[in-house]
C-alpha cells in the first residue's frame, strides 16, 4: 500500500528534464509531443493577425529554441522560484499593456477597450507559457503546459474564425493526443521498472512509430466523430462575444461625408471584403456592388442626406425594398445572390442592380437568436441607399433578389426633361466656386448632343478616351482638386472621373450622382462567386431619366488585367473553402441542417432508383443471355458432370488444390515459410510424386527406413537430404528451409519425369 501510493506521488512529481529519465519509454517522442504543441499554440494566436509585430516573430521563435534544447536533454533555464517572480512582475506590467500598448492597434475596432483588454490577456497567456515551458521538470508542469497550450487556442477561437485556425486546431488536436499518450506511458514506467540506460535504438524507434499511428488514429476519429456531431447539433447562439468583431477594416470611402481621393487609398488594398455567391458568371456589363450614393459636393468632399426610413423583415423574413413591377414586353433581367460581407466599420449594404428584397442576419449575432430577428432591420435613405445600424463590425451574410435594369437608348432619348422640384434641389447642387472652365468643358463636349441621355454618353466617352486612369496621382491638387483633374494632369483614378461628369452633367442641367460600391471582382468557377476585394473599390455615375429612374454610367477607363497564373488559381482554391467554412460551418444553423437533411433524402432516394434500375437491366441482359444459350444447356450440363466426375476419379481437383495452398505458402513471408506445417505439406507432395513413380511407402515404415528403400541412383541422394531436411524442422525444431526442399522436390521430380 505504502509503494503504491509512493509511486503515485512520484509519477505526478517525476522530473522530464534530467538525463536519468531520458531512458524512460518514449521520452523523445513525449519531449517533441508537448514542445510542438506549445510551439502549435504560439503559432494559432500568431496567425489571427491581432499581435502585435514583436510578438508576432518573437514568441514562435523562443519557444522553438527552447523545444530544441529540451530535446537535447538540456536542463531548465529558470527555476520556480524565478519563474514566480517573473509572472508576478508582468501582472504589474499587465495594466500598462491593457490601457496603453494594445490600444494602438486597435483603433478600427467596434469596442477598443474590450479588445485591448483581450489583446493584453492573449500577450500575459504566451508570456506565462513561455516562462512555465523555460522553468518546466515535473510532469506537472507537462499537465499545467499543456492545459496554457489549449488556453491560447481558446484565446485565438474568439480572434478569429478562418480556415487557417480549422488546419491548426486539428494539427494541435493530434498533438493533444501523442502529448498525453507519452505522458501516461512514462507515467506508468515510472517506479515499476528500473529501465537500464540504452541509446535510441531500433525498439525506441518501432515504439514511437506505434505512438505516433496510435495518435493519428484516434485523432482522425475525433475529427469524424465531432464533425458528425456538428452537422447533426447545429449552434443556437453565437455567445457573448459574438457580435465583438475583431478584425475589422475601415473603409472610409462608403461613409455619408467622404473626401475626393479616399476611394483611391482603398484601392491599394488587396484584402478580401466580400464574397458574392451567384452560382454562375453574370452577363450584365454594368454590374457593380452598389454601396452608398452621394448627393452634395463642396469641391473638395462629396456628402448625403440623412438616412430617413426603417425597413422591418415580413413575417417570411424578407425585407422588401421595393415593389415587384408588372410584367412589360422588355423585362428586366433578374439576379438572385447570397453576399458574405466581411467586417468593414461602414454601415453600407452593397447590393447590385435594383434591389428587391433581401435577408439576412444584419445584426451580426446568431441566426437562431430571437432577439437578433426581433432587432433586425434596416435604413434606406433618400437615394435608395440602404444603411446597417450595426456598422457591419461583425461578419454578416445575406441573401437577396434585385433587377439589373437594361439601357434603351430609344426610351431614354425620348424621356422628358421636365424635374421635380425635389430632383433639382438635390442633384443638380453645384459647389459654391465652382472654376468656370468646368461648365464650358461641358459644353464644348456635348454641343452635338441634344438629349440628356446623350450628353451623358458624349461625357462618359470623352473621359475614358481622353483621360488616363492611375492611381499615383502627381502634382498639387490645391482647393479644386476637380479642375486640377480635367486641366492640368488628365489623369486619376475612378472617383474623380465620377465626380468630373457629375458636376459638368450638372452644370448641364441634368440631375446626376456619384455612387460608391465596388466592381464585380474575380469570378469563382469553383466556388460560384465572385472574389471581391478593396482593390475592386470604385465610383461611378448615376443619371436620372424621368418614368426609367436612374441609369448607371461609368467614365473610368478599363485599368489593366493582370495575367492569371498558378498563384491565382491556387487562390480560387482557397476561397473555395473559405466561403464553403463560412457558409457550413460559421453560418451553420437549423436551415442549414433542413437543407443537408433534404439533399441527403434526395441523394439517397436517387442512389436507391439507380440501383434498382442497374438491377432489372442486369436481370433482363442475364434473361436474354440464358435464352441465347438455352439450346445448348442440355447438352453442357451432362457434359460438365461428366468431366466433373473424372476429375474427382484421378484425383486432379485435389492435387490442383495442394499444388495451389503449396505455391500460396511458399510465396508467404519468411515467418510463416519456417512453419514446420509446410514442411509436412512438401513431404506429402514429395510421396505423392515417389507413388507415381511406383514408389510407395508402407505405414510401417520411418521416414528414414522408406529414403534408404528408395535404391534409384537419379532419385536416392535427393530423397535423403530431403528427409533429413524435414525430420529437423518436423521432430527437432529446426526452422522450415523451404526453399531447399522445393529445390530437391523440383529435381524429385524432374527425375521422375525422365525415367
Amino acid at each position: 500500500m505504502t509503494r503504491r501510493c509512493y509511486d503515485k506521488k512520484s509519477a505526478m512529481a517525476a522530473s522530464i528534464a534530467t538525463p536519468k529519465d531520458a531512458a524512460l519509454p518514449a521520452e523523445r517522442f513525449f519531449r517533441t509531443s508537448l514542445s510542438l504543441l506549445i510551439l502549435t499554440s504560439t503559432v494559432t494566436l500568431v496567425s489571427t493577425g491581432k499581435l502585435d509585430i514583436v510578438t508576432s516573430f518573437a514568441a514562435p521563435l523562443v519557444v522553438l529554441f527552447k523545444g530544441m534544447r529540451w530535446w537535447h536533454g538540456r536542463p531548465a533555464e529558470l527555476s520556480h522560484r524565478t519563474a514566480t517572480w517573473c509572472v508576478a512582475a508582468y501582472l504589474a506590467f499587465f495594466p500598462v499593456d491593457a490601457l496603453l500598448l494594445s490600444r494602438l492597434s486597435v483603433g478600427n475596432s467596434s469596442n477598443p477597450p474590450l479588445f485591448a483588454a483581450l489583446l493584453a490577456a492573449v500577450h500575459f497567456l504566451i508570456f506565462v507559457n513561455i516562462v512555465r515551458f523555460y522553468s518546466a521538470v515535473t510532469d506537472r508542469d507537462a499537465l499545467f503546459l499543456s492545459m496554457l497550450s489549449f488556453a491560447g487556442i481558446l484565446a485565438a477561437a474568439v480572434l478569429t474564425v478562418d480556415t487557417t485556425f480549422l488546419i491548426l486546431f486539428f494539427i494541435f488536436l493530434l498533438l493533444g493526443v501523442s502529448t498525453f499518450a507519452g505522458m501516461e506511458l512514462r507515467r506508468g514506467a515510472l517506479g515499476a521498472v528500473s529501465p537500464a540506460l540504452h541509446a535510441y535504438t531500433e525498439r525506441d524507434r518501432k515504439l514511437n512509430r506505434a505512438l505516433s499511428l496510435s495518435a493519428l488514429s484516434v485523432a482522425a476519429g475525433s475529427i469524424v466523430l465531432g464533425g458528425v456531431l456538428f452537422f447533426f447539433f447545429p449552434r443556437i447562439s453565437a455567445g457573448y462575444l459574438g457580435r465583438a468583431s475583431f478584425n475589422t477594416s475601415l473603409m472610409s470611402g462608403f461613409t455619408e461625408n467622404i473626401e475626393l481621393g479616399q476611394i483611391g487609398e482603398i484601392k491599394k488594398n488587396s484584402a478580401v471584403v466580400m464574397r458574392v455567391q451567384t452560382g454562375k458568371p453574370i452577363s450584365y456589363e454594368r454590374l457593380r456592388w452598389r454601396g452608398i450614393a452621394l448627393t452634395n459636393f463642396d469641391g473638395r468632399r462629396w456628402s448625403t442626406a440623412e438616412r430617413a426610413e426603417k425597413l422591418y423583415p415580413g413575417e417570411d423574413g424578407w425585407i422588401h425594398t421595393a415593389e415587384i413591377p408588372q410584367k412589360t414586353d422588355s423585362p428586366k433581367p433578374g439576379m438572385i445572390y447570397t453576399i458574405y460581407l466581411e467586417p468593414l466599420a461602414t454601415d453600407a449594404i452593397f447590393v447590385p442592380g435594383k434591389v428587391m428584397r433581401l435577408r439576412g442576419n444584419f445584426t451580426g449575432e446568431s441566426n437562431n437568436a430571437f432577439g437578433a430577428i426581433r432587432r433586425n432591420y434596416i435604413f434606406r435613405d433618400s437615394t435608395d441607399t440602404l444603411l446597417n445600424r450595426f456598422h457591419n463590425y461583425a461578419a454578416i451574410r445575406y441573401s437577396g433578389s434585385s433587377l439589373l435594369p437594361t439601357m434603351d437608348a430609344a426610351k431614354l432619348r425620348a424621356a422628358p426633361t421636365e424635374y421635380s422640384g425635389n430632383i433639382i434641389s438635390t442633384y443638380l447642387q453645384l459647389p459654391p466656386e465652382l472654376d468656370p472652365r468646368v461648365p464650358e468643358l461641358a459644353k464644348q463636349i456635348t454641343k452635338n448632343a441634344g438629349t440628356p441621355f446623350d450628353r451623358a454618353l458624349a461625357i462618359e466617352s470623352y473621359l475614358r478616351d481622353r483621360f488616363t486612369y492611375t492611381l499615383n496621382l502627381t502634382g498639387k491638387p490645391g482647393n479644386d482638386p476637380l479642375a486640377h483633374f480635367l486641366f492640368e494632369t488628365r489623369a486619376g483614378h475612378c472617383e474623380y472621373f465620377a465626380s468630373a461628369m457629375t458636376i459638368m452633367l450638372r452644370t448641364l442641367g441634368v440631375p446626376s450622382r456619384e455612387v460608391n460600391g465596388f466592381l464585380p471582382g474575380e469570378y469563382n468557377e469553383l466556388g460560384g462567386d465572385y472574389i471581391v476585394r478593396a482593390s475592386d473599390a470604385h465610383s461611378w455615375v448615376e443619371v436620372y431619366f424621368p418614368g426609367m429612374d436612374w441609369q448607371t454610367f461609368d467614365p473610368t477607363p478599363a485599368a489593366p488585367e493582370n495575367e492569371a497564373g498558378f498563384l491565382t488559381r491556387l487562390g480560387k482554391y482557397a476561397d473555395w473553402m473559405e466561403i464553403t467554412w463560412s457558409e457550413w460551418v460559421i453560418g451553420y444553423d437549423f436551415a442549414h441542417q433542413m437543407v443537408m437533411a433534404q439533399t441527403l433524402q434526395r441523394s439517397s432516394r436517387d442512389l436507391s432508383e439507380s440501383l434498382r434500375g442497374w438491377y432489372e437491366r442486369q436481370q433482363l441482359r442475364g434473361k436474354r443471355w440464358m435464352k441465347s444459350w438455352h439450346n445448348w444447356v442440355g447438352l453442357l450440363i451432362p457434359l460438365a458432370g461428366l468431366v466433373f466426375l473424372i476429375l474427382l476419379r484421378f484425383d486432379a481437383l485435389s492435387a490442383v488444390v495442394r499444388r495451389l495452398w503449396l505455391s500460396w505458402q511458399l510465396r508467404s513471408p519468411k515467418a510463416a515459410r519456417s512453419n514446420p506445417q509446410l514442411a509436412s505439406g512438401l513431404y506429402a507432395e514429395l510421396l505423392r510424386v515417389l507413388a507415381r513413380r511406383g514408389l510407395t511407402r508402407r505405414a510401417s515404415q520411418t521416414p528414414f527406413e522408406f529414403a534408404a528403400a528408395v535404391d534409384a541412383p537419379n532419385l536416392a541422394p535427393s530423397v535423403w537430404e530431403f528427409t533429413q531436411l524435414y525430420a529437423r524442422t518436423r521432430f527437432g525444431g529446426a526452422p522450415c528451409d523451404a526453399t531447399r526442399l522445393r529445390q530437391l522436390l523440383g529435381q524429385i521430380r524432374a527425375a521422375v519425369r525422365a525415367r
